[in-house]
C-alpha cells in the first residue's frame, strides 16, 4: 500500500514542482517584468492625458459613449472607475496580446535555444505534461498582465478623479461596489480573450528552435489578423478571427448584460485554444529534440 501511495504521490509532487518552477522562472525574467511595467504605464499615461486635457478646459465628461471600448474615455472625469475600462480597451488590441505572444512564443523555442529543453525532458514529466505546464504558465501570465492593467488604472483613477456610483451604457445607475464587481468580470473576460493567442503562440514555439523567431512570428500574425479584421471586404471571414469579439467585454457594462457577443468570443477562444493546442501537442510529441 505504501508503495502505491509513493508511486501516486511522486508524480503529483513533481508536476506541482514543475509548474511552480515555471511560474517562478517566468515571472522573475527581466523581460516579463519589463512587459508588465509597460502595461502598468499605459493607464498612467491615459489618466494623466485626460487630467491635463480637462484641466486645460477640454470637454472631458459627458456623454455616454456607446460602449465601444475607448468611448469610455468620455466618462473618466465623472468617475475614475471608467479608467479601468478605458485602459483595458486601449491595451487589448495590441499591448496585451503582444505581451502574451512574447511569453507564449518563447515557451518551447526559448528552452531549445538555451539548450535546456532536453534537460527538462530527462525528468519524468513527459512532453505532454511539459507542454501543458507551459500553457498553464502562459495563461497565468494572461491573468496577471490583465490584472496589472486593471489595478494600475483603478489606482490612477482613484488618485486623479472622483469615485462613486456610475452610469452604465444603458443609462441606469449602479453602485460603486457593483461597478468594482463588473470591472473584475471585465478583467477576467479580457484575460479569457487571450487564450487563443496563447495557444497560437505556443504552437509556433514548437515549430522552431529560435525564441526570437517564434515571438516575432506570433506578434506578426497578431498584427496581420487585426489589420484583416478592419477590411470591409473580408466581413464574411472576420467573425472567425480571434480578435473580432475582443471588445465585447463592453457589454458587461450594460444593464441587463448583453451576453451574445461575449459568449461568441469565449466560444471562439476555446476553438482556437483547442485547435492550436492540439496542433502544438501533435508537433511537440513527435519532434526530434536536439537542444
Amino acid at each position: 500500500m505504501s508503495l502505491v501511495n509513493q508511486t501516486v504521490s511522486r508524480p503529483t509532487t513533481f508536476y506541482g514542482t514543475l509548474l511552480h518552477n515555471e511560474l517562478h522562472t517566468t515571472f522573475r525574467r527581466w523581460r516579463t517584468l519589463a512587459l508588465l511595467g509597460v502595461l502598468a504605464a499605459v493607464p498612467i499615461l491615459v489618466g494623466i492625458a485626460v487630467k491635463i486635457e480637462t484641466g486645460d478646459g477640454g470637454s472631458g465628461g459627458g456623454g455616454g459613449g456607446g460602449g465601444e471600448g475607448p468611448a469610455f474615455i468620455s466618462q473618466i472625469t465623472n468617475n475614475g472607475l471608467f479608467l479601468v475600462f478605458t485602459a483595458l480597451a486601449a491595451t487589448l488590441p495590441f499591448f496585451l496580446p503582444m505581451a502574451i505572444g512574447v511569453v507564449a512564443g518563447d515557451a518551447i523555442a526559448g528552452e531549445a535555444n538555451a539548450g535546456t529543453l532536453r534537460y527538462l525532458l530527462v525528468a519524468p514529466a513527459g512532453r505532454s505534461r511539459l507542454l501543458l505546464t507551459k500553457y498553464a504558465t502562459t495563461m497565468a501570465f494572461c491573468l496577471v498582465a490583465t490584472l496589472v492593467v486593471a489595478i494600475s488604472a483603478l489606482t490612477v483613477g482613484a488618485l486623479l478623479f472622483p469615485l462613486g456610483d456610475l452610469t452604465t451604457i444603458s443609462g441606469t445607475r449602479i453602485s460603486f461596489t457593483e461597478g468594482l464587481g463588473r470591472a473584475l468580470l471585465i478583467a477576467l473576460a479580457v484575460a479569457a480573450s487571450l487564450t487563443g493567442v496563447a495557444a497560437l503562440g505556443l504552437f509556433i514555439s514548437t515549430l522552431t528552435n529560435s525564441g526570437v523567431a517564434a515571438m516575432a512570428t506570433t506578434v506578426g500574425l497578431l498584427i496581420t489578423v487585426q489589420i484583416l479584421d478592419q477590411i470591409p471586404q473580408l466581413d464574411v471571414l472576420q467573425p472567425y478571427f480571434f480578435s473580432h469579439y475582443w471588445l465585447s467585454f463592453a457589454d458587461l457594462m450594460r444593464d441587463p448584460v448583453y451576453w451574445d457577443d461575449l459568449v461568441k468570443n469565449l466560444g471562439l477562444q476555446a476553438l482556437y485554444a483547442g485547435v492550436f493546442g492540439s496542433a502544438a501537442w501533435a508537433r511537440f510529441t513527435t519532434k526530434d529534440i536536439t537542444a
